[in-house]
């Protein structure tokens, strides 16, 4: 069973179905893909660079058109003071972009997976270890609920960041506290983060010899990069800004941002999508009240990303941790949810032969 259809849960099911084991993917949104957003613009997962084999294979094995993020030109820096123009893009480092958007990736995984594999808009109530088994010769399973019904498994693969996992889901009883304590306090990457999409007629600032590339301490944004097509069609910016600088007049604040850096051009995009992933719940934690009564995030610490912890399978071998927050390369990006989900696959092919079957309803997937 793996909890969690982003990049990670569904190459876990993928790989597992190659090797003719009988999976299911329950996933809580009403679509695949995770932190992998695109329209086709990206909203989540926008790159990948040289060293990252598994995105590369990925991308042929799928036939994923990918190109080259564009570099040249120079940088604009905002702070308080006004806007400055730098030679050279000073932001930017070598990278690649998918033609069709990243959920290319996990539209052409969930595509290959069996028919009733994967189900949508299943959230994951419960996870506890099933009943004592009849014989003692007998693996431990697990059962897992979701939609009033439940699954019996001899794996579950969570595909899904540990803090929401956590926060989402009642887990086994028997999992130890220091665990449960490591998880709700791993950072969810992009978590706390927004991602503004400007799109245009042209990428103009092309032909003033911009980058596309700006930093600002002044905000919303505090990063800008260019987000166009090849060839520069569609034409667009992307930006970063905290979850804690958007407010309800997001769009006339960036609008704004977007002039000061840019130009009067720069005013009036065709449109501008903003994707908060702080209110998405499926991404996201819940704010938690403190000791203090305060719901105030506590300082994000980073080195918890691909901790020991979830390194070994947990319920005797039973529980698998596999998104990217839990990869000990590459945490964060689609090649650390790649790895995750490699190193879970392996974990599960060392046990016994993992068969997911129908619940205690008799009912078959």
């Amino acid at each position: 069973m793996i909890i969690g259809a982003g990049v990670s849960g569904l190459a876990v099911a993928d790989a597992l179905t190659r090797l003719d084991m009988d999976v299911a993917v329950l996933e809580a949104r009403q679509r695949t893909g995770g932190r992998l957003l695109s329209t086709p613009l990206d909203l989540g997962a926008t790159w990948f660079w040289d060293g990252e084999r598994r995105v590369r294979a990925l991308t042929e094995r799928f036939g994923v058109a990918t190109f080259s993020q564009h570099l040249v030109g120079d940088t604009i820096v905002e702070d308080m003071s006004g806007v400055q123009r730098y030679a050279g893009n000073m932001i930017d480092s070598a990278s690649y972009r998918y033609a069709g958007g990243a959920a290319c990736l996990t539209d052409a995984l969930a595509a290959g997976l069996p028919a009733g594999t994967l189900r949508l808009d299943h959230p994951v109530e419960r996870i506890s270890l099933a009943a004592a088994s009849m014989s003692a010769s007998q693996a431990t399973t697990v059962d897992v609920t979701a939609r009033g019904r439940t699954w019996r498994a001899r794996h579950v693969v969570l595909a899904v960041p540990p803090a929401t996992a956590v926060d989402t889901i009642k887990l086994p009883a028997e999992l130890p506290p220091e665990l449960i304590r490591l998880a709700a306090a791993t950072p969810v990457w992009m978590g706390q983060v927004v991602k503004i999409v400007a799109v245009y007629t042209e990428p103009f600032w092309r032909r003033d010899g911009l980058a596309g590339a700006a930093a600002s301490r002044r905000g919303p944004m505090q990063e800008i990069h260019d987000m166009s097509g090849p060839e520069g069609y569609p034409a667009a910016l992307f930006g970063f800004a905290p979850a804690s600088l958007i407010r309800a007049d997001a769009e006339r604040a960036l609008r704004d941002q977007l002039t000061r850096l840019f130009g009067p051009q720069e005013s009036n995009p065709l449109h501008i999508t903003i994707a908060n992933w702080s209110t998405e719940k499926w991404t996201s934690p819940v704010p938690r009240i403190v000791e203090s009564g305060s719901t105030a995030p506590k300082p994000v610490d980073y080195g918890l990303f691909g901790h020991r912890g979830y390194q070994r399978p947990g319920l005797d071998g039973r529980l698998h941790w596999a998104a990217t927050e839990t990869a000990t390369a590459y945490p964060g990006h689609v090649e650390g949810a790649l790895e995750a989900a490699e190193r879970a696959v392996a974990a599960i092919r060392r046990g016994l032969p993992g068969r997911t079957t129908n619940g205690p309803d008799q009912r078959r997937i």
